[in-house]
Parts: C-alpha cells; sequence; structure tokens
C-alpha cells in the first residue's frame, strides 16, 4: 500500500507526540496535518479531506470519543479510516472507542513503526473495498434494506439513511456477500480489524452488536443477523442485485 498522496489528520495535545510522527509519518511519505485539541480538529475537518483520522483520547476541551461519533454522524466523513490513541492499561476506553466505530487502536506508548503498519492496513482495506465494489453490482438489496456499495449509503424502505462506518461497512458487506452462511469468528475478526489486546470473542461481538443495531435487528433472538451457538453468525435473509438506489 503505497503512501503517496494519502493524508493523514492527527489530534493529540501532546506537542512531542504530535511532532514525531508528524516527521516520521512524512518521511513514510504521508501527508500529515496536526492539531492539538478539538476544536482545532473539527476546523481541520472543515479545512480540508483525509484519508484517516488519528484521535487521541485525552484532549483539553473535549475527549475523542466525542469527536469519533461526530466523524460518524456526518456522511460526508463517516467512512473514514479512525484509529484511537488510548492508555494501554485502560480497556475500557479501547471498548468505547470501537463500539463509536472506531476502525482500530493503539495503546501508548506505541512504536511509530506500529502504528504506520496499522495505518497501511485500513488503507489497503478502504482501498480493497472501493475496487471491489467498482468491480461488482452498485447496489445489493436484502431484507428490507439497500445497500450502495459504491458510496456505502445504506437505506431501509422507509427511506431512512444510516451511516455506515468503515468497520460497519465491512463487516456487513462480508454478510452479504455470503448469505446464509455461518461465519466465524476468525473471520469476522479479520473484518473488524481486532487487536490482540483484547479477546477476539468480545470485539467480534460488539462489531456484530453495532451492526445488528444499524440494521434494527433488536429482536430476542436477532431476526436478521442470527447468533450460531459455537461457529459464529449468519445473515438470514436474501441477497440480490438492484439497479440505483
Amino acid at each position: 500500500m503505497s503512501a503517496l498522496g494519502k493524508s493523514i489528520l492527527l489530534v493529540d495535545d501532546d506537542q512531542e507526540i504530535r511532532e514525531l510522527l508528524d516527521i516520521y509519518l512524512t518521511r513514510a511519505g504521508f501527508q500529515v496535518r496536526t492539531v492539538g485539541d478539538g476544536a482545532g480538529f473539527r476546523l481541520a475537518m472543515d479545512d480540508a479531506s483525509s484519508d484517516l483520522l488519528i484521535l487521541d483520547v485525552m484532549l483539553p476541551d473535549e475527549d475523542g470519543f466525542s469527536l469519533c461519533r461526530w466523524v460518524r454522524q456526518h456522511p460526508r466523513f463517516a467512512q473514514i479510516p479512525i484509529i484511537m490513541l488510548t492508555a494501554s492499561s485502560d480497556e475500557a476506553d479501547r471498548v468505547i472507542g470501537l463500539e463509536l466505530g472506531a476502525d482500530d487502536y493503539l495503546g501508548k506508548p506505541f512504536s511509530p513503526r506500529e502504528l504506520q503498519a496499522r495505518i497501511k492496513a485500513l488503507l489497503r482495506r478502504a482501498q480493497f473495498a472501493s475496487v471491489s465494489a467498482a468491480a461488482g453490482n452498485e447496489v445489493m438489496a436484502f431484507d428490507e434494506w439497500r445497500l450502495n456499495i459504491v458510496t456505502h449509503r445504506l437505506f431501509h424502505t422507509d427511506g431512512e439513511e444510516v451511516i455506515l462506518s468503515g468497520a460497519d461497512f465491512a463487516l456487513l458487506k462480508m454478510f452479504l456477500d455470503h448469505p446464509q452462511q455461518i461465519l466465524d469468528r476468525d473471520t469476522i475478526g479479520n473484518a473488524t480489524r481486532g487487536r490482540e489486546l483484547m479477546p477476539l470473542d468480545r470485539i467480534v461481538d460488539m462489531a456484530v452488536s453495532r451492526l445488528r443495531q444499524r440494521l434494527r435487528d433488536t429482536e430476542k433472538p436477532p431476526r436478521l443477523i442470527r447468533t450460531i451457538r459455537g461457529s459464529g453468525y449468519q445473515l438470514a435473509a436474501q441477497v440480490f442485485p438492484v439497479h440505483g438506489l
């Protein structure tokens, strides 16, 4: 995955970290912008687009969670991959970040080389999703939903649009590519980019739970994405291509 032309926006109140990552990632070929607080982040987002965001949890004016939520609530930004920087000993931060739609997390202190690897993996996934979407049918229909796999826009038949994060889209697309099939946790974990600092089962369960919320699949037991005890999850719907959305 080439870094050339890819832009990164980092928000962290630690000036040394900002300067270090600016130098390191710029040398790796990325276009880097850094800010020190939430207000600066919002201004930077309105000023120019970014291919990936790095959000520190602890900021002087508002935390990275609220910024993550704000990004995911805006259709213009919703598909941008997000990496959150968290305290290495605080698993709760990582749980909250993933539930809000972050794609990955990294505990402090961390290696810039590791961060670069995470960045490239997320950008590669985003690029692959775009290429595969362009190569296939534009819209996939299932149950009461229509997903445009080029724009990542999800619509219910009542007209409501649901905003998907990159991780949400990757997981839903995986289910739509394998309807009626049981997907095990390893397969789903690879799609949601879970990390070793949290048990895989928890990451997968959170990702599926979040997607069920998006799909209004909140019945007990869920009707659309079924839990197959001891095996994984299954999309219990027929999937077919349609034209236009």
